[in-house]
């Protein structure tokens, strides 16, 4: 039987590489709001310093009661400008603060549910905390102004329906930098707070491997420290849950990942220490065996739920 590793080593020479770096594993950001809940998975190795920048803002709050302040229906929702301040019992609508500027890492094009960084014109490097979804195929345009609009995620699972609901929303002028903003049952005099879409609570997962749309992602260790990433496509989940080898999704990695799943030639089994999902859900400790060496087919023996 042969060894996965060999496979691959057969499979790179050929020059079977090469498919959309999206199906890489990388950070999730889950995020919490009024109008349910959605996560971001995080192109981590395509825009490492863009994906470092999100995360920071993360991290120091600047987006937990953070709104949803723009919505242009069929191109964007943003974020990430603005959040709600409570001092003595009073909240207020405040700016977020910002860090210094992140360069342009434009690579990766603005289609429909992928997740990119705003910027002023005619200055590519010059995103700070905003960030929109796209809610349309905007590579047209937005690939092509002010050095590329940079890419730093995709929305998973069922967000987009977050999202369509979001864009569906009333758009109001609310005065200042918020003349297009999304808000829910606002009388058109007196604005609530309760009448933003709000980010109650953000958090970031860091998983070895993401499940969505019937495809697992994940970067495994074969052995001697070499690393790829891959894909698994689901061919069958009864009476076994089975996945098969992606060959064209195969793609080298130079640098070891934080979260490697590993395949061991000599049983022929492939362990992920933790996969999402699906929203916030997590199963942990992944066992597959191959049991189809010929179109590489894993089965599913065990993991641990959550």
């Amino acid at each position: 039987m042969s060894s996965i590793k060999q496979y691959l080593s057969i499979s790179l020479c050929a020059g079977l590489i090469g498919l959309s770096s999206l199906t890489q594993a990388n950070p999730v950001a889950c995020f919490n709001t009024n109008m349910r809940n959605f996560c971001l998975e995080l192109f981590e190795r395509q825009a490492p310093k863009t994906v470092a920048n999100f995360i920071r803002y993360i991290d120091s709050s600047a987006y937990t009661n953070g709104i949803f302040h723009r919505s242009v229906p069929d191109f964007i929702i943003q974020g990430g400008g603005f959040k709600i301040v409570t001092s003595s019992g009073k909240s207020t609508l405040t700016t977020v603060s910002t860090f210094d500027p992140v360069v342009n890492e434009f690579k990766t094009s603005n289609t429909r549910g992928t997740v990119a960084m705003a910027k002023l014109g005619n200055d590519p490097d010059s995103a700070t905390s905003q960030w929109f979804v796209n809610l349309a195929d905007n590579s047209t345009n937005l690939d092509q102004q002010n050095g590329g609009f940079t890419v730093f995620g995709r929305v998973l699972y069922n967000g987009m329906t977050v999202m369509d609901a979001i864009e569906k929303l009333p758009v109001n002028n609310l005065g200042g930098s918020l003349t297009a903003a999304p808000t829910i049952n606002f009388n058109g005099t007196e604005l609530l707070i309760s009448n933003l879409v709000q980010i109650s609570s953000v958090s970031v997962e860091n998983v070895a491997g993401i499940f969505n749309d019937n495809v697992l992602s994940f970067a495994v260790e074969t052995g001697s420290n070499t690393y790829f990433d891959v894909r698994l496509l689901l061919v069958s989940v009864d009476p076994n849950i089975v996945f098969e080898l992606d060959p064209a999704s195969i793609v080298p990695l130079q640098e070891k990942p934080a979260h490697p799943a590993v395949y061991s030639a000599q049983d022929g089994t492939l362990t992920i220490p933790s996969v999402m999902t699906g929203n916030a859900t997590v199963v942990n400790n992944v066992l597959m065996t191959l049991t189809n060496a010929d179109s590489f087919r894993f089965t599913v023996s065990s993991m641990t739920q959550p």
